[in-house]
C-alpha cells in the first residue's frame, strides 16, 4: 500500500512537471509576441521551481527500491523528467531575449509594434465578485475581452482550466485587447481606479 502511495506521488510530480514546462513555453511565447517584461519575468519564476521540483522528482522515483526487472522503466521515468526539465529550460531562454532587451528580427518587431494586446497582473480582492467564481463561470472574457493566461496561488502557478475556482489574493495574469485592461482591473479588484 505504501509503494502505491509512493507511485501516486511520483504520477503527481510528473503531470506537474510537464504541465509547468508547457505552461512556461505559452509564456515565454506570449512574452516575446507581447514585449512583455511581466511574463518574462514569471517564466525565470517557474524555472526555478522547476529545477527544485525535477530534483525532488528524481530522487523520489530512485527512493522506490528498484529491482533490476523494473529499472528501465523507471531510467524511462527519470528521462521524462530530464526532457520536461529542457523543456522549462527552453521557455527561460526564449523569455531571456526579452529580459536582456535583445533587438528581435525585424518581421517580429512589426508585429509586436502593431499589436493591440497587452499583458496585465491584478491580484483579485477580496471584494471582487470573482472570489469563489470558477473561470467558466466569472466569464472574464465576455466580461472584459481579456484570456486568463495563468493563475498564480500563492508560490504555485496553475493554468486557466474551466473548473478552476478563483480565490481572494489570486494573481491573475491576462492578455487582451488594452481597451479591456481597465475593465478587468475593475472586476478583480473594485477599489481600482485609472486616474
Amino acid at each position: 500500500m505504501a509503494r502505491q502511495k509512493l507511485f501516486k506521488k511520483i504520477v503527481d510530480m510528473l503531470v506537474e512537471l510537464k504541465d509547468t514546462s508547457e505552461l512556461m513555453l505559452d509564456l515565454a511565447y506570449s512574452s516575446i509576441l507581447l514585449n512583455s517584461k511581466e511574463l518574462a519575468e514569471e517564466v525565470q519564476a517557474l524555472e526555478e521551481q522547476v529545477d527544485k521540483l525535477h530534483t525532488d522528482f528524481a530522487l523520489l522515483v530512485l527512493s522506490v527500491g528498484i529491482s533490476p526487472e523494473d529499472s528501465k522503466d523507471f531510467l524511462g521515468l527519470i528521462r521524462i523528467g530530464v526532457v520536461t526539465e529542457n523543456i522549462a529550460d527552453a521557455a527561460a531562454q526564449i523569455a531571456e531575449v526579452v529580459l536582456r532587451e535583445i533587438k528581435p528580427h525585424p518581421v517580429l518587431a512589426l508585429a509586436i509594434e502593431e499589436a493591440e494586446e497587452t499583458v496585465v497582473h491584478v491580484q483579485v480582492s477580496k471584494e471582487s465578485p470573482l472570489v469563489g467564481k470558477t473561470l467558466r463561470k466569472a466569464q472574464i472574457h465576455e466580461e472584459t475581452g481579456m484570456w486568463v493566461l495563468v493563475v498564480r496561488r500563492g508560490g504555485k502557478w496553475m493554468r486557466p482550466g474551466p473548473n478552476l475556482k478563483i480565490d481572494a489574493g489570486d494573481v491573475m495574469i491576462v492578455s487582451g485587447y488594452a481597451e479591456g485592461e481597465d475593465d478587468f482591473k475593475k472586476l478583480a479588484s473594485p477599489a481600482y481606479s485609472s486616474t
